[in-house]
């Protein structure tokens, strides 16, 4: 049984309005928490007085996260 409201002058039916109030929820909270880039973290910046300091501290870097990786994977 399909009951009807009259909403700015027109009938309309139950069905068609808890339709749009779903759609509208999921639609909003679609978009309020899709992004289309993914979130980096970049970290502060390296103040390296040459750039053999530099490449140094960034690959101590990546060996670190990657060594926090494999202890997290239990390899």
């Amino acid at each position: 049984m399909v009951v009807y409201y009259q909403i700015a002058g027109k009938k309309v039916g139950s069905h068609v309005l808890s339709i749009a109030t779903l759609s509208t929820i999921f639609v909003g909270a679609w978009a309020a928490t899709g992004s289309s880039k993914p979130k980096t973290a970049a970290g502060p910046p390296i103040a390296a007085s040459s750039s053999e300091e530099g490449d140094f501290i960034q690959n101590f870097l990546k060996e670190a996260d990657g060594g926090d990786k494999k202890a997290a994977s239990g390899h």
